[in-house]
């Protein structure tokens, strides 16, 4: 049996690709991790235009009808390109509602309805922080909200577990993290009045692992590529470092490690995809290798450059701390493990 991408599934990645390249170029990335409104505004629009809100929503909500391998896809083209998008909790916010048979998927398939992520509570907790639910009104604070700018509404966790959806609220600051390519925001609720509760099903909670898995490899695989285009340039001793053995070794072991990860992905996806038990397992196993792998690429890259790998003018750091938030991202590589234990009924 041939498992690979079908046409149409490289169609989409190629076509953001071509999307991307102008859009999300290092130099467009610079400037939105400046600060520039008119760079993001520019990335944002291309990629509304692009229709990846739609993309996980079924056709009788007027969406595209895809599934799990193809928001893969795409968030390991986003990954790649390190590009700010709100197609993760878009993703994430259809995966539930497909399940709650909500007629939010029309909202969301049009764009009139945009959706954040307040999801901390499902995953740890910290002093300070948590939202309480009472008579269906939030109160507390959510930390590492993510895709809460221009949100019309957020899909927020309680401390019991329960999941809400609520207009955004306007009390929300910026929490500054390593990296600059994505905006994290601190969320307070006043008594805010919840539009829908739920119980979080094990899919939405697999499917934000697995997206993050793909955002990971696809930083990981661009700086993979960056590091063999350095060194088959680079030269010492006369010589191009690629040609020693130590620098093939480095290359060698960061492909190795990376292509697992990708046909881990790629089972979870396609597990999910038709309902397979075995999906939610496989898509928390992926999040964990790729975290840990992730990691051992970043740094592996890095060495490659030798100093200039610590410099902005190559802008590695930029995957680099990318990969770093996505390790601890939606549950660090520990918790995806112990929730795929639990999952086999392996711990209480």
């Amino acid at each position: 049996m041939e498992f690979a991408l079908s046409e149409d599934q490289r169609m989409l990645q190629d076509s953001l690709k071509g999307v991307l390249a102008g859009a999300a170029s290092l130099g467009q990335i610079r400037k939105i991790a400046a600060g520039d409104a008119a760079a993001s505004g520019a990335l944002e629009t291309a990629l509304m235009d692009f229709g990846l809100d739609a993309l996980m929503v079924p056709e009788s909500f007027g969406g595209l009808g895809l599934g799990a391998l193809d928001a893969c896809l795409v968030q390991e083209a986003l990954g790649y390109h390190i590009a700010p998008s709100r197609f993760l909790a878009a993703a994430v916010a259809a995966c539930q509602f497909i399940r709650a048979g909500s007629e939010f998927l029309e909202l969301i398939a049009s764009g009139e309805m945009k959706i954040g992520l307040a999801l901390t509570e499902l995953f740890s907790r910290r002093d300070g922080a948590g939202i309480t639910a009472a008579n269906d009104k939030l109160t507390g604070k959510a930390l590492l909200a993510v895709s809460a700018e221009g949100a019309t509404h957020l899909l927020a966790a309680d401390t019991g577990g329960a999941l809400h959806l609520v207009e955004a609220p306007k009390a929300a600051t910026v929490m500054q993290t390593i990296d600059r390519t994505r905006t994290f925001h601190e969320v307070k609720f006043s008594g805010e009045m919840a539009d829908l509760t739920v119980k979080p099903s094990p899919e939405l909670i697999a499917t934000a692992r697995l997206l993050v898995a793909a955002d990971t490899l696809g930083a990981a695989q661009a700086m993979i590529d960056k590091a063999v285009a350095y060194a088959a340039e680079r030269q010492q001793f006369g010589r191009v470092i690629g040609s020693f053995q130590a620098v093939k070794h480095m290359c060698a072991e960061m492909a190795a490690k990376l292509e697992p990860g990708r046909a881990l992905i790629w089972h979870a996806a396609h597990a999910l995809d038709t309902g397979d038990p075995e999906g939610p397992l496989m898509a928390n196993l992926a999040k964990s290798y790729l975290a840990e792998a992730g990691t051992f690429i970043a740094r592996t890259a890095t060495e490659v450059h030798g100093g200039m790998g610590f410099t902005d003018l190559v802008g590695l750091h930029y995957w680099y701390k990318r990969i770093g938030v996505n390790r601890q991202l939606f549950g660090s590589p520990e918790q995806a493990r112990e929730t795929a234990a639990q999952l086999q009924g392996l711990v209480a």
